[in-house]
């Protein structure tokens, strides 16, 4: 049988969940022959994913898919392109709307459906629901997603408030709910986190025509990417700022790591990316949320690796890096962002500042910097 209906399929996404049942509800009534895929985990620790599909007037049919690995999330990738290719396969079904469970994060969805779908299925883009009164909230959580029933699998270590995080700002689309709790501070925060973000009203016509508005996987993991990162500016609203501190100079290891505390708890939200001087050569990815933060090797920065491996480095990151050079240091740098109410902008510049090498320190050079405490070995060691 020739297969040649392409289906467009968008994801909705968010750990706001009586929000994102709204958006999608709106996409159902306003999209004619649209159906909905959710697959809900709550059942996971019984060892059974419960899938649902349903269209405006109500449930299609439902069913059990077992767990894979011990992973609820792995048992949706398996389970989720074979429906999708079904409904393609029907020719019936206008637009797919996948409608991902509290604390599933889109980006690994999306990958997945762009990566299996093959020419049947098109991702045609991926939006987050939102209730702006929640947005602070879920943001300062820094509860384990095991301790609120919501870990997609027994080793998952994530908290509500990064999670959330991540759900926020790597979606293009913005879908928000009407809340009567939501103020100008929340609409601020929400504009600050994401100020790319298109913020369509769940209600409005705009939701259905964002639906259909194209999406690029590739481009939507550079823009989270640390190194390549398309990071807030700053600003200052309504009671709610963001810092955006850029430095050249290297962190000086121990004094960092004695801060952090202070740093992971001066906003509701920071990201970037910095450089340690017993660390030249590697790119660190910090992300911050909930009073919890995350320190990661993103990879080598560029200014370290022999010019024949940067035919290997994706244009978008080549490009970033060239926006950013220095005749010193190449795209080693320190840039990170700090968005929340209240935030305390000379502060927290004081302290960042007061963490990188002093004069005497730097002057010294990387053969020094080498002998430094190596303070940040049980963090990135680790693994």
């Amino acid at each position: 049988m020739e297969r040649d209906h392409q289906l467009p399929v968008v994801i909705v996404a968010g750990m706001h969940a009586e929000a994102r049942k709204e958006v999608v509800e709106r996409l159902l009534q306003s999209v004619q022959g649209s159906v909905a895929l959710h697959h809900d985990l709550a059942g996971a620790p019984d060892g059974t994913v419960l899938r649902v599909i349903r269209e405006a007037s109500g449930t299609l049919s439902t069913g059990d898919t077992p767990l894979v690995n011990d992973c609820a999330c792995c048992a949706l990738r398996e389970d989720l392109v074979p429906e999708l290719e079904r409904m393609a396969d029907s020719g019936l079904t206008r637009l797919a709307v996948v409608e991902l469970w509290d604390s599933v994060e889109p980006k690994a969805m999306a990958e997945v459906i762009a990566a299996h779908g093959g020419d049947r299925l098109v991702l045609t883009n991926v939006i987050t629901a939102v209730d702006p009164a929640l947005v602070l909230p879920c943001l300062g959580n820094g509860d384990d997603l095991a301790e609120a029933g919501l870990a997609a699998a027994p080793t998952d270590q994530r908290t509500i408030g990064d999670t959330w995080a991540r759900q926020l700002e790597y979606a293009p689309v913005l879908a928000l709910v009407d809340s009567d709790e939501a103020d100008d501070e929340d609409r601020a925060l929400l504009a600050q986190l994401h100020p790319t973000a298109q913020r369509v009203p769940a209600g409005s016509v705009e939701l259905a025509r964002a639906a259909f508005a194209g999406f690029d996987v590739e481009a939507a993991a550079a823009a989270q990417h640390p190194a390549c990162a398309l990071l807030p500016q700053d600003a200052d609203e309504a009671g709610v700022a963001t810092l955006v501190w850029h430095r050249r100079r290297p962190f000086h290891p121990e004094r960092l790591y004695q801060a952090l505390e202070d740093l992971c708890c001066a906003a509701a939200r920071s990201r970037g990316r910095f450089w340690l001087a017993d660390r030249p050569d590697t790119l660190l990815a910090w992300d911050a949320a909930g009073g919890a933060l995350s320190v990661e090797s993103a990879g080598p920065w560029l200014a370290s690796l022999p010019d024949a491996a940067w035919d290997m480095v994706p244009p978008m990151r080549r490009a970033a890096a060239a926006l950013d050079w220095h005749p010193d240091h190449g795209d080693c740098c320190q840039h990170l962002v700090f968005t929340s109410p209240g935030l305390d902008r000379d502060g927290l510049e004081r302290l960042l500042d007061s963490c990188l090498l002093t004069d005497a320190e730097y002057t010294a050079g990387r053969e020094a910097w080498k002998d430094l405490p190596a303070a940040f070995d049980s963090l990135l060691d680790a693994a």
